[in-house]
């Protein structure tokens, strides 16, 4: 009996088919530690800018012939109106023959520009400043005796008889200040209550 011999098939791939193209194998160095593939870094696209932030516009300039408008701290604000009421009570002394009267009518625009320069921290020491400036201003305007129990005397005597003027320079400074207050609690609500841009 004839045994035929059979031929084991090959699984492989035929020479007459055409071989598809390999795909190229990733190299190990793009591989991190624990063997996972790296991502490549993005290129670079058109980046978003940032909101503009608005800031506060600054504050204009004062005009050649505008009035100035310092900003003074509470001890500033202080020594500016006790010093000035000083040398007013001086001039009127000078000038007027110690006269109350004229002293307590320059007493009104010294308390406006006191209320009106003192920074806005500082809002509530206005009205506390302008009294003491008054009395230190009497210095020089108070008739008394001579030695300082004389001039206590008229000190006193001085105040006691102008207490109009010293009412009236307060509550002036004290009003303008609860205005300047009131403006300024008011700007801080408008620009919470403003949306983001």
């Amino acid at each position: 009996m004839e045994q035929y011999r059979t031929r084991s098939p090959q699984y492989g791939p035929r020479r007459d088919r055409p071989r598809p193209p390999r795909q190229p194998v990733p190299s190990q160095a793009g591989r991190g530690a624990g063997g996972e593939p790296v991502r490549a870094a993005r290129p670079p696209g058109p980046r978003r800018r940032p909101a503009p932030v608005r800031r506060p516009a600054p504050a204009p300039a004062p005009a050649a012939g505008g009035l100035p408008n310092p900003r003074l701290t509470g001890l500033g604000s202080g020594l500016f109106c006790a010093v000035v009421m000083f040398l007013l009570g001086a001039l009127c002394s000078a000038l007027f023959g110690a006269s109350l009267t004229a002293y307590g009518v320059l007493f009104l625009p010294v308390s406006v520009l006191t209320a009106l320069w003192v920074r806005r921290g500082d809002l509530m020491t206005a009205p506390v400043v302008v009294p003491i400036a008054f009395a230190v201003g009497l210095l020089p305007v108070a008739d008394g005796e001579d030695g300082s129990g004389g001039t206590l005397m008229g000190l006193v005597t001085a105040l006691a008889t102008q207490a109009g003027w010293l009412y009236g320079g307060t509550l002036i400074a004290g009003l303008i200040v609860i205005v300047r207050r009131i403006r300024l609690v008011h700007r801080r609500r408008t620009a919470g209550a403003r949306p983001p841009v």
